[in-house]
């Protein structure tokens, strides 16, 4: 197939998914060739995105607890909708059209992870690059990001306090300063 008949494909699902009141989300799971999806379907347990999101949301790293986040978070959302449905609106200069994509392509990072990124960035965890290298995205990925995220979070309340430890430099010194990731116990298999 084409990539124009995948993204009717895209774009006739989505509607039907609308029609019937289902609100889909992104995944947190990429694949980046055919084979790794198929490999991805053949497990009998699907591979997980690492909990990067989770262990970023330390409250040593954020100033707020993770419940906290997780309101704001949540409080946000519609505000983050809005705003990028205003933003394609801009562009079209129109209403969406009837059969229209509507946007078919997932975004390289969620809405909770640009506030978490914003929230860190703020507090002057790191740099935009070392961000960029934790999400696998791009720094200008990051820095777009920062420029929708802070007027919402300025909007919300949000006063960020800088950390008072150091200001990581790179991905791994980060990573290697939050506490290991808690990972699940296998369970005995029955005899």
């Amino acid at each position: 197939m084409n990539p124009n008949s995948i993204g009717q494909a895209i774009a006739e699902t989505r509607q039907l998914l609308d029609d019937h009141g289902h609100t889909t989300f992104p995944s947190t799971l990429r694949f980046t060739t055919a084979t790794a999806l198929t490999d991805g379907l053949d497990r009998d347990v699907p591979p997980q995105r690492p909990s990067l999101p989770e262990r970023l949301s330390a409250p040593a790293l954020t100033g707020m607890t993770r419940p906290e986040l997780g309101q704001m978070i949540g409080r946000l959302a519609a505000h983050q909708a809005a705003q990028v449905e205003r933003r394609r609106y801009r562009r079209r200069g129109a209403e969406r059209l009837p059969g229209a994509r509507g946007g078919g392509f997932l975004q390289k990072i969620t809405d909770p992870e640009r506030i978490l990124a914003t929230v860190l960035y703020q507090r002057r965890v790191c740099t935009r690059q070392v961000l960029a290298d934790l999400f696998d995205v791009s720094p200008r990925t990051i820095g777009t990001a920062l420029i929708e995220v802070r007027p919402l979070l300025e909007q919300d309340g949000y006063l960020p306090t800088p950390i008072t430890g150091p200001r990581f430099s790179t991905a791994a010194a980060l990573l290697a300063s939050l506490p290991p990731a808690e990972l699940p116990v296998p369970e005995e298999p029955p005899c």
